[in-house]
């Protein structure tokens, strides 16, 4: 049995690979058009195929020569304030295009499909931690590009007979223990991943957006999951529907929020160094608060995190920086 992860050379995909690698699978096959994603991440006895989700030969071909029967799709857009200024773009990226590739992986017989999802799927949860049982309300077009693909996913699945499972990430940060991988991109928009950039010089300063929320301290509350722990969720989701589970869909993140300020003053210490902060209106897309009940996959599949400090995450980031910056040098 082989694994085909889409979007395998980029943040989450790559930590996806490096723990299906770690856990001794049998065959691991990237998908990726290395539009924000890099090659050098990956293992060398990974096969990378670069090439579009939604070119349907190219995607037969993979999962027939390789006799795939998973597909883990991470192959997105991801940017709030991006989606807002150029939402057909979104929905062609993350819905469109999965589209095509469920079209694919039903004709080719793939037994099982694992669907990188979010929480903005939920927009401004009236219930703080959020269910996996509430009603999905995006409130931007990244998270109906997201919920809409959701839809799709569940209805040919009983409409074909595989399985799946959807996973809702709260916020990803930090990076590999093993510093083989981390958010690579220099204009990434994460907070954590701008955070650590200034506090090692390479940006002048950094913005928050919005500091008149219903919060603490006025700024957005998010949960941040450590992105090995994430990719431990996926391979805990991948052992349930191989063992013969029902679809069933997650979230995944800690259930403790942290505010922009909070994490700002964490990156601060933990790095020694001060950096401007600039105090900026709100961005739109954007809600107040987020944060994870994440009972269903502690619980029903037995996922423990071992990264649940928000200070390991950012010394992993910051350590990430430190390689890339290294890297680049060379």
């Amino acid at each position: 049995m082989a694994v085909l992860v889409t979007g395998g050379a980029g943040y989450i995909g790559s930590h996806m690979v490096l723990a299906l690698v770690d856990a001794g699978h049998e065959e691991v096959v990237v998908l990726d058009d290395l539009s924000t994603g890099y090659d050098w991440v990956l293992p060398p006895e990974v096969r990378l195929v670069v090439g579009d989700v939604a070119d349907q030969a190219l995607v037969t071909e993979t999962i027939l020569r390789h006799q795939i029967d998973t597909v883990a799709h991470f192959a997105a857009k991801i940017v709030v304030p991006e989606s807002v200024a150029d939402p057909l773009g979104y929905y062609l990226a993350n819905t469109v295009k999965t589209r095509a590739l469920m079209e694919t992986a039903v004709r080719t017989n793939v037994r099982h499909f694992i669907f990188s999802s979010t929480a903005a799927v939920y927009g401004e949860p009236e219930i703080v931690p959020v269910p996996e049982t509430l009603t999905p309300n995006p409130i931007n077009p990244y998270g109906r590009s997201k919920l809409m693909s959701e839809w799709m996913l569940a209805d040919a699945a009983a409409a074909h007979g595989f399985t799946y499972g959807v996973l809702r990430y709260f916020n990803v940060a930090g990076a590999d223990p093993r510093g083989r991988s981390g958010q690579s991109m220099p204009a990434a928009t994460h907070l954590i991943k701008v955070a650590t950039q200034a506090a090692l010089g390479q940006r002048t300063h950094l913005e928050v957006f919005g500091t008149d929320y219903p919060t603490r301290d006025g700024s957005c509350l998010r949960d941040y999951i450590q992105v090995s722990d994430l990719a431990a969720a996926h391979l805990t989701v991948l052992d349930y529907l191989r063992g013969g589970g029902d679809s069933l869909t997650v979230n995944c993140g800690y259930g403790r929020g942290y505010s922009v300020l909070e994490v700002v003053e964490v990156v601060k210490r933990i790095s020694g160094r001060d950096f401007e902060v600039r105090l900026s209106p709100r961005r739109p897309g954007d809600p107040a608060q987020i944060i994870a009940g994440a009972d269903r996959i502690r619980n029903e599949l037995g996922w423990t995190p071992k990264y649940d400090d928000l200070d390991v995450i950012v010394a992993q980031a910051l350590a990430w920086e430190d390689t890339l910056a290294k890297r680049n040098r060379r």
